[in-house]
């Protein structure tokens, strides 16, 4: 079976902060729009591959800047989630998508069995099995965690205007969602919006969070809001101070 990565190409895990004191563990599975070189562009402009459906856009500068504002350890995801979506488990067709909001991705049509595999393994699986080892490593040293995954979505969505800033998601367990909604009176934040559990977006918490027993959420932000340096600098800060209150509780 032929390799994805060269041996050149970096893995798909970006470690930031390991020893971070902060009893919160950050997940951005979207951070970077980087294609394994492999795969050339998947038969898609540069134009495309700028938008949401290529990466999470702010969404890596607003969790580095948590990071450290926190001082929480921080586990990236190198390539784009157009590769692979490590988000999504092997199983979902949402993992490579074929489709990605309106726009079609041809490098991901009728891929063979070996193809599917060789992402998963050389994309899914290094990045989930960086985010067990790092909650092992804390479980061991008797160092409490709670996992929170930082995201963005579009303003506008299949021509369908979304006024909602800031989205905190849960599915099987709401206690830091629940703590976490009330911390934002001047931010039009919703629970499960502008995603749910419907939408198989839980994947990485429910893996990582509820198997073990740990708290867990998923930030939404609206990507319009973070799309600056000056954006992600004032979410980063605005997160900040809910987060460190929540975990306390």
């Amino acid at each position: 079976m032929g390799a994805l990565l060269q041996e050149d190409e970096e893995s798909p895990l970006i470690a930031v902060n390991e020893a971070g004191r902060s009893p919160y563990v950050l997940i951005c599975e979207h951070a970077s729009r980087l294609m394994p070189r492999k795969l050339g562009t998947l038969g898609l402009s540069e134009a495309d591959l700028q938008r949401h459906i290529a990466w999470d856009i702010g969404a890596e500068k607003v969790a580095r800047l948590l990071s450290r504002l926190i001082d929480a350890p921080l586990l990236l995801q190198r390539y784009s989630r157009l590769a692979y979506d490590c988000n999504r488990p092997p199983e979902s067709a949402d993992a490579i998508p074929e489709l990605s909001e309106t726009t079609v991705i041809p490098g991901n049509r009728k891929l063979s069995a070996d193809d599917r595999l060789a992402r998963a393994r050389e994309i899914y699986r290094p990045f989930h099995d960086g985010i067990s080892l790092q909650l092992d490593k804390r479980a061991a040293a008797g160092v409490r965690s709670l996992v929170v995954s930082i995201h963005s979505f579009t303003k506008i969505y299949k021509d369908k205007p979304r006024s909602v800033e800031l989205g905190i998601l849960h599915d099987r367990d709401a206690s830091l969602s629940s703590r976490l909604i009330k911390s934002f009176p001047n931010v039009d934040a919703r629970l499960n919006e502008p995603y749910g559990p419907k939408d198989g977006v839980l994947h990485s918490l429910n893996m990582h969070g509820f198997s073990r027993g740990l708290q867990h959420a998923m930030l939404e932000i609206r990507n319009d809001l973070i799309d600056t340096e000056r954006g992600q600098d004032e979410w980063a800060q605005r997160l900040s101070v809910p987060l460190i209150q929540a975990a306390a509780k």
